[in-house]
């Protein structure tokens, strides 16, 4: 009997070992073939959108440009859900947490994909604060020149632009057919934008600017050769198709531009707002209590601010907010002066970084003048993104235009949220990462988790000892409030049918804000519906979450970790990073419990 008994046991334990290695092998093969998948979805995006190839370093598709064809975005959608099907019959039973947050995350921005297809964005392209007029022009910024090879793909796109440009304006007749237009007046901006890049001179026109110098390696006569192919394109096609853009605007689109200022007056208005305020805040917040959180923060806000103004010798905010507008010391008196100011915060504040953070990226940042034809409408300072190989660092771009006219209070907050540890910190440590696929580290844009970061950040510089001098800290406080009315005034022309007055007004009665900032920002809300709700919520949720990680640790909390365990995962939806702020703080009790 022993020995039947041993061979049935025998029998039991080859059979229980085959069956774990075959569970095994059928997890390492589901795992292929999820990141097979996810790669092949990569490649397909890189193909797609040339351009976003050559953001990220990859140079092989540096001689093409999207397709713009209606036929091209019904296949597009026809491939996403054929996509979005083959991925998520894959079961991830047994994967390690990572490559189960990577299909999830994939899923999320596929079937976000899908149901933006419904609404044709791209039969409304085109605002004063973006659009292919705006990013085929930042082409030569967003290129490498590094042999005679990029000179000659950089010339094969520009002999495209006339075909794109061309699908583009017949999208934009399709859109007029089906209602889907911007504001008028925004579009009588865009005019002004083409009509500017369309009339520069060889020596101005930004599209030259790659030949202005040329890398070493590259002979007299390829430079004479690449420096006469490329002005002559530039000439000769470019010029006259932004010319011909901006006409068609300024005849046949923007006399059809609709005249309400809300998304809410476009078909399907109210589930457009829903959609984009979903997607850019990864919230579940409804327009109202957006609102309703706005108005809140805004009381709460000026009872701060209202405490630096007593100490200045005022008694209330509206006569404080005067004075800052109608005193010339407090604006700046030369586009060289912002610049050389963004440049001393952000040289400051590197200094400090390693008190703040374990994980620091190698990519650098750079300092540049906002280029000529977007700063009339454009912000005081953005963030454009390194490479991804480091080959072109990233850019604090400071507005010079009108400087007089800009106030310099909030230049030190908006520098650390430009630059470091804001935007250039937050995307260099993403790009970086060696254990994230492609997608995830350069094409998943969460607004509200990068936005919300940056935003965060300008506090980071108030607790390493910055903002010493009384007006800044007050412009610092003014950007928490400026955050805290985009909430109010967002919801309110896309929600509750505000007019463009009530906004400007609203700015006006709880900001120090100068006039030409107002009307910039009043009119990117009217033309990017939700994404200025993303700063104060994603900030927010950072904050709830430190605080949550500060309580729970006591003593044992590590700013640098926490920070850490923020960024190190790429970019995230707020969802996702409560999750994975809980594991982490999970995972730091159950080593200090052994």
């Amino acid at each position: 009997m022993n020995w039947i008994l041993s061979v049935i046991l025998s029998v039991m334990v080859v059979t229980l070992f085959t069956s774990s290695a075959s569970a095994q092998q059928s997890v390492e093969a589901r795992r292929a073939q999820l990141n097979a998948v996810l790669e092949d979805e990569w490649q397909y995006w890189l193909r797609t959108n040339p351009e976003l190839a050559t953001r990220t370093g990859d140079n092989r598709y540096n001689d093409k440009v999207s397709d713009f064809s209606p036929e091209f975005f019904a296949a597009d959608l026809e491939h996403n859900q054929k996509t979005l099907a083959r991925i998520d019959a894959i079961d991830t039973t047994g994967f390690p947490q990572q490559e189960k947050l990577n299909k999830s995350l994939m899923l999320r921005t596929l079937r976000d994909q899908i149901e933006s297809a419904r609404f044709k964005k791209w039969e409304m392209p085109v605002t004063q604060f973006g659009g292919p007029h705006m990013e085929y022009v930042s082409l030569p910024a967003d290129t490498s020149f590094h042999s005679a090879k990029d000179y000659e793909d950089y010339l094969a796109r520009l002999h495209q632009l006339p075909h794109l440009f061309d699908q583009i304006m017949a999208d934009m007749r399709l859109g007029m057919r089906d209602h889907l237009i911007p504001p008028r007046y925004l579009l009588e901006k865009v005019v002004t934008q083409a009509k500017n890049i369309a009339d520069n001179s060889s020596d101005t026109s930004p599209f030259n600017q790659p030949v202005l110098k040329f890398p070493g390696g590259i002979s007299p006569a390829g430079q004479k050769r690449l420096r006469t192919a490329i002005t002559t394109a530039v000439r000769d096609e470019v010029s006259p198709t932004y010319a011909r853009f901006a006409e068609f605007i300024r005849t046949e689109y923007a006399p059809q531009g609709r005249t309400e200022f809300g998304v809410w007056a476009l078909p399907d208005g109210d589930a457009r707002y829903r959609f984009a305020v979903r997607t850019m805040t990864t919230t579940n917040l409804s327009p109202e209590e957006i609102h309703q959180l706005g108005l809140k923060q805004v009381a709460e806000i000026e009872s701060q601010m209202l405490e630096i103004a007593r100490k200045q010798g005022f008694n209330d905010l509206k006569s404080f907010n005067e004075h800052i507008r109608k005193d010339a010391r407090l604006h700046a008196k030369s586009g060289q002066q912002l610049l050389d100011l963004y440049r001393h915060y952000a040289d400051q504040m590197y200094e400090k970084l390693p008190q703040l953070f374990g994980k620091l990226p190698k990519n650098k940042l750079t300092v540049v003048p906002m280029e000529s034809y977007r700063s009339p409408d454009g912000v005081p300072a953005d963030y454009s993104p390194g490479a991804g190989d480091g080959s072109l660092p990233g850019r604090i771009n400071v507005n010079q235009y009108n400087p007089q006219a800009r106030l310099l209070l909030n230049v030190e907050a908006i520098a650390y949220h430009e630059g470091v540890p804001g935007h250039h910190l937050q995307f260099s440590i993403s790009h970086e990462l060696t254990d994230l696929p492609a997608f995830r580290k350069f094409a998943v844009d969460y607004n509200a988790y990068s936005e919300g970061w940056a935003f965060y950040s300008e506090r980071l510089g108030k607790e390493i000892g910055f903002y010493q001098d009384a007006y800044s800290d007050y412009g610092r406080l003014g950007n928490e409030m400026w955050r805290s009315v985009r909430l109010v005034v967002d919801t309110g022309v896309h929600y509750k049918h505000w007019s463009r007055e009530q906004m400007v007004d609203f700015f006006r009665q709880h900001t120090a804000m100068d006039d030409q900032n107002i009307q910039t920002e009043v009119d990117r809300y009217i033309a990017w519906p939700a994404q200025a709700l993303s700063y104060k919520l994603g900030q927010m949720k950072i904050l709830e979450l430190r605080d949550r990680a500060r309580q729970e640790l006591g003593t044992k909390f590590d700013l640098r970790s926490f920070h850490d365990a923020v960024l190190d995962q790429g970019v995230l939806p707020l969802d996702v990073l409560e999750e994975k702020i809980d594991e982490w703080l999970a995972s730091l009790k159950n080593v200090a419990a052994h």
